[in-house]
C-alpha cells in the first residue's frame, strides 16, 4: 500500500524468505519442506513489498516465525485478496495470511487458524474539510474499500436500514492503496479500512488523510486460512502458534503491531458456532 504507495504487484509474483532449519514434522504442503503462503503485499503494515522487493509486516513476521517453528522454509506469494480462497483451495499455495477476516461464509470453504483482532476506521482526505464521526455519518455519500472486504456486507445492511432514503455509493477497488488515492483525487469521501492500515497510510501520506472516528468499529477476528481436509497442516500450524505463544515471540509480535489475540469465544462467534 506503498508509495506511500507500495508498489502494485503482479499476482503470483514470488518472495522467499528462507527460516532456520529444524526436525520438520509438518504435514500437508504442497513442495515437501517448503509452506507456501499467499499473501496480497499491499497491504501495510500487515503485509507488503519493503525495500528491495522483500515481504514484510506482521503476517510475513509471524510466518516467517511459525515457519522455523515447524522446520519448513516460506515462501510468500503475493496474490491479490479477491484470488486467494481460490488459491488455497486450488493448490496454489498452501497457507492464506493476509489479514483474512473470519467470516462464516469464508469459514464454510477454507479452515481458520485465528491469531489477531483488529477493527477498522473511517478516514478522509484532509484537504476535503470532511468528518464522518461513525459509519452512519456514510449515508448519501461514496465510500470506497477494498475489493472483498468483510464490511461491505455491513455497508449493504446500513442501505436497507438507517440509510434507505440516502444510500451509501460503494464502491470497491483492488487494493486499499487505490482506494486511498481515489479518496485523495475526490473520487469518493470516505475510506473504511482496517484502523492499522489507515494509521499506516496517514503516518506515510504525512497528513494528506486523516482519521475521523475516535474508537475502532466492527472487531473483528483475524485467520491463516487452509484447504478443507488439510488437517496436517492446520495441526502442524496450531502447534508452531502455541509454541510462538509459549516463548513469548507472539506476544512481543503483536505488542509491535498494536493488536490483540482472539479469545476462542470470539473465534467462534465470528464463525457462527
Amino acid at each position: 500500500m506503498n508509495s506511500f504507495h507500495t508498489k502494485t504487484f503482479a499476482a503470483a509474483a514470488v518472495a522467499t524468505l528462507v527460516a532456520t532449519a529444524a526436525p520438520a514434522w509438518a504435514q500437508g504442503t504442497i513442495d515437501k519442506g517448503i509452506l507456501k503462503v499467499g499473501s496480497d503485499l499491499t497491504y501495510p503494515p500487515y503485509n507488503y513489498m519493503a525495500d528491495g522487493n522483500k515481504p514484510a509486516g506482521f503476517d510475513v513476521e509471524l510466518m516467517a516465525a511459525l515457519s522455523k517453528a515447524a522446520g519448513l522454509k516460506v515462501e510468500v506469494l503475493d496474490t491479490r485478496f479477491e484470488n486467494l480462497i481460490i488459491g488455497v483451495r486450488g493448490g496454489q499455495f498452501d497457507v492464506i495470511a493476509s489479514t483474512l477476516y473470519v467470516k462464516p461464509e469464508r469459514a464454510k470453504q477454507i479452515d481458520y487458524i485465528a491469531y489477531m483482532k483488529t477493527g477498522v476506521s473511517i478516514a478522509v482526505a484532509t484537504a476535503s474539510k470532511k468528518n464522518f464521526a461513525k459509519p452512519e455519518d456514510l449515508c448519501g455519500q461514496k465510500v470506497g474499500s477494498i475489493k472483498g472486504a468483510a464490511w461491505l456486507e455491513k455497508i449493504a445492511a446500513m442501505n436497507q436500514g438507517v440509510c434507505k432514503a440516502n444510500p451509501i455509493d460503494s464502491r470497491e477497488f483492488p487494493t486499499s492503496p487505490e482506494t486511498t488515492q481515489a479518496m485523495l483525487s475526490g473520487g469518493v469521501d470516505a475510506q473504511i479500512e482496517d484502523s492499522a492500515v489507515l494509521q499506516d497510510a496517514a503516518t506515510k501520506l504525512g497528513g494528506r488523510i486523516q482519521i475521523t472516528t475516535k474508537e475502532n468499529f466492527y472487531p473483528v477476528i483475524v485467520g491463516l486460512g487452509v484447504r478443507k481436509g488439510n488437517d496436517d497442516l492446520a495441526g502442524a500450524l496450531r502447534k508452531a502458534l502455541a509454541t510462538l505463544q509459549a516463548n513469548g515471540s507472539y506476544d512481543a509480535l503483536t505488542k509491535k503491531y498494536n493488536v490483540s489475540k482472539p479469545s476462542e469465544a470470539e473465534f467462534k462467534a465470528a464463525v457462527g458456532s
